[in-house]
């Protein structure tokens, strides 16, 4: 049986500048920085929960098939405060897909993207039968 989600791996071609980016722009944590035998293993997660992003160095990259419209990221951040987290991450110079963020059946959204073109889907759920614009 399945108990949980450990990792999500996103490729990148710069490990140092994907960790600046999730740490620094996004304001994830540094978890784990192993100088393996297959290489990095560097992790990313958010203070207080246990799940890992792997930052995994991958020189072809920029060679993988296209994203569809619409279609959230590899990653999905949640936020208690996305209207607010979206101009603090806007100021840090975090690009978005859209200029604010979207209401849509959930809560809201925004998608933004990695310095190596991954989207990072970010959201704020509404709790059931609530409000998306409070």
């Amino acid at each position: 049986m399945l108990t949980k989600v450990m990792y999500v791996t996103v490729y990148v071609t710069d490990q140092d500048r994907a960790l600046r980016f999730y740490t620094e722009q996004l304001g994830l944590e540094k978890r784990i920085d192993y100088p393996g035998p297959d290489g990095r293993f560097l992790t990313v997660g958010a203070h207080g929960h246990p799940f890992e992003i792997i930052l995994w160095p991958h020189a072809a990259s920029a060679g993988r098939p296209g994203e569809v419209a619409g279609t959230p990221g590899p990653i999905i951040l949640e936020s208690d405060d996305l209207k607010k987290d979206f101009e603090v991450f806007r100021s840090r110079g975090v690009v978005f897909d859209r200029p604010e963020p979207e209401a849509y059946p959930f809560g809201i959204r925004i998608e933004a993207v990695d310095p190596d073109g991954n989207r990072v889907s970010l959201r704020q759920q509404t709790p059931l039968g609530g409000d998306q614009d409070d």
